[in-house]
């Protein structure tokens, strides 16, 4: 009885130390509810909420029945631009990861890009690994974009999508949105706000990054023409940058050492320029991926990141390791980077946004992604 018990004792003990050994090393990542179903539903009109974003990105629609239901004497004219806004086919033989941007501050954060209430998709990008072939996409969707919800049924950017309401969760919204759009279904997703997007950067020692002339936007970041290594915070900001402005002649600094040397705004900054810097980074990081000899230092370095981002909830750490280390196997400067076709619109109260300007099934068969 003595042995059995001793026995019983060091198996429990052995149980408990593989417990914590598993808390304290196997990283705690944050995860969050996703339903495929209900993304579906969603981005089917098939939806019973009334609730609507209530921030300054949603604004009043005129009808409160989805678009396929509006007549054409009861479209608007804002309405009747958003004949593209819903794919006409579906499009299969991919596995889909969309990445969201956050632009949810910190406190830290806050003192050097501004308070803002509440939080919107900053970055809508998915990844696209194909079933079938060696082509692989980047395909980002510009925050601007001008939709309806077809849960809340309110005409808002895309990025206002990206809330929690009686339909689904904020993931769940956005997804559903992204489906209607592309006619890709969403596999799994990963999203991070702007802390975690510099400590992501920061956990590689930088980046590099290259521009062709001297830019910077006012004292949140400044790079010299060329190429140079960049730290989480100076990649932030030149990602996020809507007022970049480059030099004009050479760099004059004054007898105090201020510079006083001639700037000028930055030709074509914009959603569409800000989207070609997040894939240009996203792209950087992924070519950082070789630095890892095995998939056990893969793990032990994404044990690192565990409060960086979140993933969904049928997103397993070890699925997700997984993902990430056959992509080593991927040329990176020969994945496609693909953006939906927009142009800029201008509202009556002056707020510019974009209107999708070629359905994306059409623009998909024109570059071959239907047969990729």
């Amino acid at each position: 009885m003595k042995i059995f018990n001793r026995y019983t004792y060091l198996l429990a003990g052995m149980i408990t130390i593989s417990f914590l050994i598993i808390l304290i090393v196997m990283p705690r990542f944050e995860t969050q509810e996703f339903n495929k179903g209900t993304v579906e539903d969603i981005a089917a009109g098939i939806t019973t909420t009334t609730i609507s974003n209530s921030d300054e990105d949603s604004l009043p629609v005129t009808s409160s029945t989805s678009i396929p239901e509006i007549t054409e004497t009861e479209k608007t004219e804002i309405e009747k631009l958003l004949v593209n806004n819903i794919a006409s086919e579906k499009i299969e033989n991919f596995s889909t990861y969309l990445l969201i941007g956050s632009d949810e501050r910190d406190e830290e954060t806050s003192l050097s890009r501004g308070f803002v209430l509440g939080k919107r998709a900053d970055v809508i990008i998915i990844g696209l690994i194909s079933k079938v072939s060696d082509q692989h996409y980047l395909l980002s969707i510009p925050r601007d974009t001008l939709i309806i919800n077809s849960c809340t049924k309110v005409l808002e950017r895309i990025n206002a999508s990206y809330s929690t309401n009686n339909c689904g969760n904020s993931i769940e919204n956005l997804a559903a949105a992204v489906t209607g759009m592309t006619g890709l279904e969403i596999n799994h997703v990963a999203s991070f706000n702007f802390e975690g997007f510099e400590k992501i950067i920061d956990s590689f020692n930088g980046i590099e990054i290259c521009v062709e002339k001297t830019q910077k936007e006012g004292y949140s970041f400044e790079l010299q023409e060329g190429c140079q290594i960049v730290n989480g915070s100076t990649a932030l900001n030149w990602v996020v940058s809507r007022n970049t402005e480059v030099l004009v002649g050479n760099k004059i600094l004054d007898a105090n050492g201020e510079d006083a040397s001639e700037w000028q705004r930055m030709d074509g900054v914009s959603d569409l320029s800000r989207n070609d810097r997040q894939q240009y980074v996203i792209l950087e990081l992924l070519n950082k991926l070789d630095k890892f000899s095995s998939l056990s230092e893969l793990n032990y370095f994404i044990n690192t990141l565990e409060d960086s981002f979140i993933i969904d909830e049928n997103f397993s750490l070890n699925e997700a390791i997984e993902t990430l280390w056959n992509l080593r196997t991927i040329d990176i400067n020969k994945i496609n980077r693909l953006s939906v076709n927009t142009n800029p619109y201008e509202l009556d109260d002056g707020r510019q946004v974009l209107i999708i300007s070629k359905n994306f099934s059409e623009y998909a068969q024109e570059i071959g992604l239907l047969d990729s």
